[in-house]
């Protein structure tokens, strides 16, 4: 069995957050999904479970984030800088909030921040490794704030830390 994710969001509206989800390139598994809860897929190893707020409270006692909050970005990767953008419209087309943080394009990479209708934080994003400079003083991705390893439509969660030890071998 390979290693999956399955990133639980409470949500107000169960249909308008699947519609959202849907739009953006996501797939509903009905074989996980009720009146309480959709599995949306992104990869054969990413799920995003969409929990009504009664469901969400079932999993535990803590409190949800307060509106306009954020505990988490999620980045997911695109194919094109196109489809980072189409993600971007699509969600304020779908409820949504279309960039919630300044576009960011380093020549190398590209990225738009996205906030479904509950507010929870997504970055589109496009890499093209080969493309990323080499020799500096300082690795591009540090004037980011946030580091990311890119994989074919994967998500990344990814400590300053853990970046680190990938790029110390690229400097």
């Amino acid at each position: 069995m390979h290693k999956s994710i399955f990133v639980n969001l409470p949500v107000a509206d169960l249909p308008q957050s699947k519609a959202f989800y849907e739009a953006l390139g996501f797939t509903n598994n009905p074989q996980f999904s009720d009146e309480t809860a959709a599995c949306m897929v992104w990869s054969e190893t990413i799920s995003v479970m969409l929990l009504t707020h009664a469901k969400w409270r079932s999993f535990t006692s803590r409190p949800l984030p307060p509106v306009g909050t954020s505990e988490v970005m999620l980045a997911v990767s695109c194919d094109s800088k196109k489809a980072v953008d189409l993600m971007n419209d699509a969600a304020a087309e779908r409820g949504g909030t279309a960039d919630v943080n300044p576009v960011q394009d380093l020549g190398f990479m590209y990225n738009r921040n996205l906030a479904d209708p509950d507010g929870h934080v997504w970055e589109a994003m496009w890499m093209d490794p080969a493309a990323m400079p080499r020799h500096s003083s300082r690795h591009p991705l540090s004037s980011i704030g946030r580091f990311q390893i890119s994989l074919q439509k994967g998500l990344h969660l990814v400590t300053e830390r853990e970046a680190a030890r990938f790029l110390v071998h690229d400097m």
